[in-house]
C-alpha cells in the first residue's frame, strides 16, 4: 500500500502521454455519464445561440416599428396602428405588447381605462415567455455538476471496488484503478465546465431581457399617453 499513490501516479502519467492530453481525452473519459454532460453541453449552446439571436434591440424592439406605430397613434389612426402590430410580418415582443393594449382600448367599452393594464398584461406575459425558454439553460447549469459529482461518486465506487478485489502485483490492477479515478476527475471536470458558462450566461440573459422589457415598458407608456390624450380630444 506504501507504493500505491506513486504507481497510481505512474500509471495516470503514462496513460496521459499515450494520448497526448488531447481534448478527446476530456470528451470521451468520462464513461456513459460523460456523453450525457457531452450532451448537455450541446443542447445549451443551441439554446444559447438561440437566445442571443432573439434577445435583441432589433429583435425585440425593432426602431422603424416603434416609430411607425407610434406615428400612425399621434395620428388618431388607432385601427391602422392595431392592423400594423397584428401582422404577421411585423410580429416581435414589442408590437405584441402594443396591440393587447390597442385591442382593449378599440374593442371594449371600458378602454380607456383598461389599456394600461392590458400592455402591462401583455408584457409580463411576452417576458416570461422568454424567461421560460431561458430556464432550460439554467436548468442545465444545475444539473451538469450534479451529473459531475455522479460521475465522481461511480468512479471512486470503481476504484475503491479494485482496491478490495484486485491483486496489488497484478500490472491490470493500477491501470483499472487509474482508470477509475480518472472517469471521476473528469465527469467532475465536465460537469463544471458545463455548468460555469451557463449559470453565467442565463444570469446575463435574464438582465438583457429585464433591460429591454423596462425600455419596452418606456415606450408602450408612450403610447397610452398618446392614446388617452387623442381619446379625451375625441371626446371618448
Amino acid at each position: 500500500m506504501q507504493n500505491l499513490i506513486p504507481n497510481i501516479l505512474m500509471q495516470a502519467a503514462e496513460a496521459e502521454s499515450k494520448d497526448g492530453g488531447s481534448l478527446l481525452k476530456f470528451i470521451t473519459g468520462g464513461g456513459i455519464i460523460g456523453y450525457i454532460i457531452v450532451i448537455l453541453s450541446v443542447v445549451a449552446t443551441a439554446f444559447v445561440i438561440i437566445h442571443f439571436v432573439q434577445i435583441r434591440r432589433t429583435a425585440l424592439l425593432p426602431t422603424e416599428k416603434v416609430q411607425a406605430v407610434r406615428e400612425m397613434v399621434e395620428r388618431g389612426d388607432l385601427e391602422g396602428a392595431l392592423e400594423y402590430a397584428a401582422l404577421p410580418a411585423n410580429d416581435c415582443y414589442y408590437l405584441r405588447v402594443i396591440a393587447a393594449g390597442l385591442k382593449r382600448f378599440l374593442r371594449s367599452p371600458f378602454g380607456a381605462f383598461e389599456i394600461k393594464a392590458a400592455m402591462e398584461e401583455a408584457g409580463a406575459e411576452e417576458t416570461a415567455k422568454l424567461y421560460r425558454t431561458m430556464d432550460v439553460i439554467a436548468t442545465i447549469g444545475s444539473v451538469a455538476p450534479l451529473l459531475g459529482l455522479l460521475g465522481t461518486v461511480q468512479g471512486m465506487i470503481g476504484a475503491f471496488d479494485t482496491v478490495a478485489t484486485g491483486a496489488a502485483n497484478n500490472a491490470s490492477y493500477y491501470e483499472e484503478l487509474a482508470s477509475n479515478i480518472a472517469i471521476a476527475l473528469i465527469t467532475t471536470f465536465q460537469g463544471l465546465v458545463v455548468a460555469i458558462p451557463c449559470v453565467s450566461i442565463y444570469g446575463y440573459l435574464r438582465n438583457r431581457v429585464d433591460a429591454l422589457a423596462g425600455e419596452c415598458a418606456g415606450n408602450a407608456e408612450e403610447i397610452v399617453t398618446l392614446v388617452e390624450k387623442g381619446a379625451r380630444k375625441g371626446g371618448k
